[in-house]
C-alpha cells in the first residue's frame, strides 16, 4: 500500500503549468516541523518534501499563498530522473 499523508506548510510554488493533455500541473515544495517521539525521547524532525498536484488539485493549490499551513493526502513515488522523491497530492485540506 502507498497512502502518505503529511502537514505542512507551502514553501515553494512554480507556475502553474498543462500537460500535453492538456490537464494543469503544479510542481510545490513541501515544510514539515514537528516532534516525535522516538525510543521513549523526543525527536525535532524537520524536512522538505518536492510535491505535484493535478487538475482541479493543481488550480487549487495555485491560489494558495506561500506558508498556507495544509494537511497532504496522496502517494510517493521516484522523480522522474530517478533521483529523490516526489509526493503526488491527491487531496488537502487547509489545517
Amino acid at each position: 500500500m502507498n497512502q502518505f499523508q503529511l502537514s505542512a506548510v507551502v514553501v515553494q510554488v512554480q507556475s502553474l503549468r498543462y500537460t500535453p493533455a492538456g490537464i494543469p500541473a503544479l510542481n510545490i515544495v513541501l515544510e514539515h516541523d514537528s516532534e516525535i517521539v522516538e525510543m521513549d525521547a523526543p525527536r525535532l524532525v524537520k524536512l522538505q518534501l518536492k510535491a505535484v498536484a493535478f487538475g482541479v488539485q493543481a488550480e487549487v493549490l495555485s491560489r494558495q499563498g506561500l506558508d498556507s499551513a495544509c494537511k497532504f493526502h496522496g502517494f510517493l513515488t521516484n522523480a522522474r530522473n530517478g533521483k529523490g522523491v516526489v509526493f503526488h497530492i491527491q487531496d488537502f485540506s487547509k489545517t
